[in-house]
């Protein structure tokens, strides 16, 4: 581990669960922090801003930076910026994703012949008018891509369903199949991390709780 300068750390599941600091987790961090090493933390959740991450983090016992946050909407909304600028897209997603996206500049749009992308997300708010919205656009022509693929996220009481859900939804109506995933375990936000950390590879670990959603090398769910 002494070659180890660098840790992008999972958050839920393995800093935290839901409200509630894993044991140890802060002495862990706090450690890694007083070794000089840097960190980025990651998370796959698209339901919250970089900063509410941070402010999180820190009224836990782990104090944060926004910079030092990550996660799938932010990866997502600077990989449509810098592909498609100022391009149309649907979100089927929370307000902090839709928030992300017009801030990196794309334009939030309702309009099936006008849609470019459409951008599927863990959304709890998830009903019928957003997959017929997102089935009409995709069948004209839209990408299809979205943030994460887990399939389940984990709370106080077990595991709620997750972004895979709402994928297979816009999948079965549509009969395509996503193009692009950009959260764990997808080499854009791995290399979105590693940008931030600035670090060569060899000297960076991974920590997380799934290897599915952890290893950049693992495949997928289908």
């Amino acid at each position: 581990m002494s070659t180890i300068a660098g840790y992008l750390l999972d958050l839920d599941g393995t800093v935290y669960r839901v409200d509630r600091l894993i044991a140890g987790a802060d002495r862990a961090i706090a450690l890694l922090r007083a070794r000089g090493r840097r960190l980025t933390f990651l998370s796959n959740k698209p339901l919250a801003s970089r900063q509410d991450y941070a402010d999180r983090l820190t009224r836990l016992g782990v104090p944060a930076r926004e910079e030092e946050v990550i996660n799938s909407s932010y990866v997502m909304a600077r990989y449509l910026a810098r592909i498609a600028p100022q391009a149309p897209v649907y979100a089927i997603g929370e307000p902090p994703l839709i928030t992300e996206l017009r801030e990196a500049g794309l334009v939030i749009s309702e309009d099936y012949e006008q849609i470019e992308y459409v951008v599927v997300a863990f959304d709890r708010t998830f009903n019928y008018q957003k997959l017929n919205i997102a089935c009409q656009a995709i069948r004209r022509g839209a990408h299809f891509v979205a943030t994460n693929p887990d399939r389940t996220c984990p709370v106080e009481e077990g595991e709620i369903p997750d972004a895979a859900g709402m994928i297979g939804a816009v999948e079965g109506v549509t009969g395509k199949r996503v193009e692009l995933i950009v959260g764990k375990p997808s080499h854009i936000m791995i290399e979105t991390a590693m940008a931030q950390l600035a670090l060569p590879a060899a000297s960076v670990a991974i920590v997380g709780d799934r290897l599915k959603t952890t290893s950049p090398w693992a495949r997928a769910p289908t």
